[in-house]
């Protein structure tokens, strides 16, 4: 069994250029999903931007009992998108390491919108599977998390915990992931270096608010959202429907970028459109 408690967080690696697609798609030579192990329990992948422009990130973590897929991405055809296939091969490798008599899955979701449930029925009829749904009913009957938005709840997959955080404002039903043993901060699209959609603001703001309290007692090592939209200038996104990004920053942010969200959501309350702000954008859809 892996204590997933001892000397936490652990250290993880992000040493990685991530693939930004190509100047022209159908030419690209890069597989469909960009793999990454940053410990040898979490995997982070992301989708070729040749595949879909949103290129979203997912998470794959592993427990003791359990391993937990977060989002599933932009595309639901398998030929296109083989997530079903790139998983399977990934905790194959993984359980050939740490040899388990069963072993389970969820799916869940920062949130549900297209660009991260797409393939969820890639998954439905796997074996040892749970697919959440992607509404606030399922989300909040799933994760035992009444009187939302105001209660945490824990996920267990087997001695490594996860909190899970209401952050609606974007999406209605949008998750934050905290996870014990990394110490990463996931952030779906509430929080990423590109444009930030509120759509609703008074939720958005608590939900900063909610995350700043939540970091304050805890150690928070990335933050990591679930897209790249900018460039390395500050204020200067793609525009978007993007496939070739080469010039783009890293996919982590830190706990700080909240104080300066924060901020900005106090500076530009009233005012609507896209509000820059470094290293992401406020977009105001209402």
């Amino acid at each position: 069994m892996i204590d997933f408690l001892a000397d936490i967080p652990v250290a993880g690696c992000l040493d990685i250029v991530w693939h930004a697609g190509w100047p022209s798609p159908k030419h690209d030579p890069a597989p469909e999903i960009q793999i990454h192990a940053y410990t040898e329990n979490t995997v982070i992948l992301r989708q070729n931007k040749s595949v879909h422009y949103e290129a979203p990130f997912l998470f794959l973590l592993f427990g003791n009992e359990s391993a937990l897929l977060i989002d599933t991405g932009a595309t639901s055809d398998p030929g296109h998108f083989p997530l079903r296939a790139t998983v399977d091969a990934l905790i194959e490798d993984w359980l050939m390491r740490n040899p388990r008599a069963q072993y389970g899955l969820t799916v869940a979701h920062t949130h549900g919108h297209g660009d991260h449930i797409a393939a969820d029925g890639q998954f439905t009829d796997r074996p040892g599977t749970t697919v959440v749904g992607h509404g606030l009913d399922e989300v909040t009957a799933h994760f035992g998390l009444g009187g939302w938005p105001h209660r945490t709840a824990e996920l267990d997959l087997g001695g490594r915990i996860l909190d899970l955080v209401p952050g609606p404002g974007h999406h209605s039903a949008a998750l934050v992931f905290y996870d014990r043993h990394t110490g990463l901060l996931l952030t779906g699209d509430s929080l990423y270096p590109g444009r930030l959609y509120v759509e609703d603001r008074a939720a958005y703001a608590e939900t900063v608010d909610r995350l700043l309290d939540f970091c304050a007692t805890r150690p928070v090592t990335h933050v990591l959202g679930c897209h790249i939209e900018m460039t390395t200038v500050a204020d200067t996104d793609y525009p978007r429907g993007t496939t070739y990004q080469p010039d783009e920053p890293p996919l982590q942010l830190t706990a700080a970028h909240l104080r300066t969200l924060r901020k900005a959501l106090a500076e530009t309350a009233g005012q609507p459109g896209s509000q820059p702000c470094g290293d992401f954008i406020v977009v105001y859809t209402s």
